[in-house]
């Protein structure tokens, strides 16, 4: 499976705890007598969880708002509409920056081993989304017989394994020198330095680079730097952001110039790729920003470092 990531300007600060809402402990999840559950949480809270793992495969489903996952070593963010798969037995840590809904779907081992043992990110038709509210841990168990408890697992199961997958991924390497490039590259987005002005800066030649990349990640620098402004410009353009704006932070002479980009990676505009997902897009984020003093101006054109949106390696 594969997963777009985000972190901040800076790294997420993953010491900062976050305490839930009251809801049955996250060690405890292990110990509920239901082969399959699923807990709804709706809150505004900004904080990381303690890294923890649970025997239980765990399906975290965004409802509204960004949720940001540090698991199989990578971070991964999961926009509106989209989940992240996360396998038995997989370390990892949530952060949540303002409102949220998640809908967290717990399935049991042995049910989850006929899934993908690799953590991903899957976009959530209303089929799916319907079948993760049914299996709500507040619904009285009496309300859902074993019968049909049982056909409900089988025909969840069946759209998990269908789930399509959200075609944005971004590995990130291992190699000193490059991984140090790499976390330079998403917190300055907007730089378009060269392969050889980057090598020239981590002490190494064009061609040395341009095989690490090859060897690291799996893909060339050119396609490792459009990848992660994918990443970044879903994050943004989920938050409301304008092209316009998110074009000239990420580097590009124009906004046509970043369309082009995002549809060759995509296959469709901005708009269009939120309007397939079910998400609301305003038309605006296709033109400039209105600069009228009495139109309200973008809430987040003010930052000076916006939030970037890294896609990650696969484990």
């Amino acid at each position: 499976m594969k997963g777009i990531v985000i972190s901040g300007a800076q790294m997420p600060n993953w010491n900062d705890v976050m305490e839930f809402p009251p809801k049955p402990d996250i060690d405890a999840v292990d110990e509920i007598p239901r082969p399959v559950f699923s807990l709804i949480t709706d809150a505004t809270f900004v904080g990381e969880t303690e890294p923890h793992r649970h025997s239980k495969a765990q399906l975290m489903y965004v409802i509204s708002g960004v949720l940001t996952v540090q698991a199989a070593g990578g971070i991964w963010t999961v926009p509106p509409h989209c989940a992240l798969w996360i396998p038995s037995g997989v370390s990892h840590a949530g952060r949540m920056d303002g409102h949220i809904k998640i809908g967290s779907l717990y399935i049991d081992p042995g049910l989850a081993a006929l899934l993908d043992q690799n953590c991903g990110i899957l976009f959530v038709q209303p089929f799916l989304r319907e079948l993760i509210l049914r299996f709500d841990f507040e619904s009285p168990l009496e309300n859902m017989d074993r019968g049909r408890e049982t056909r409900l697992i089988s025909v969840l199961l069946d759209e998990l394994a269908a789930a399509p997958l959200e075609p944005i991924h971004l590995p990130m390497p291992n190699d000193r020198r490059l991984r140090r490039l790499t976390e330079s590259m998403i917190e300055n987005p907007g730089l378009r330095f060269t392969i050889d002005e980057w090598g020239a800066r981590v002490g190494v030649s064009n061609r040395t680079l341009s095989r690490l990349f090859k060897r690291e990640t799996g893909m060339t620098f050119l396609r490792w730097r459009q990848q992660l402004h994918i990443g970044l410009a879903l994050q943004r353009l989920a938050d409301g952001d304008f092209v316009t704006t998110i074009a000239g932070d990420l580097g590009y002479e124009s906004v046509s110039a970043f369309i082009t980009m995002f549809k060759r990676m995509l296959g469709k505009t901005p708009a269009r790729y939120f309007e397939d997902h079910g998400i609301e897009a305003d038309e605006s984020t296709e033109t400039e920003p209105p600069h009228s003093p009495d139109h309200k101006q973008n809430p987040r054109s003010d930052i000076a470092n916006p939030t970037n949106v890294v896609p990650m390696k696969r484990p």
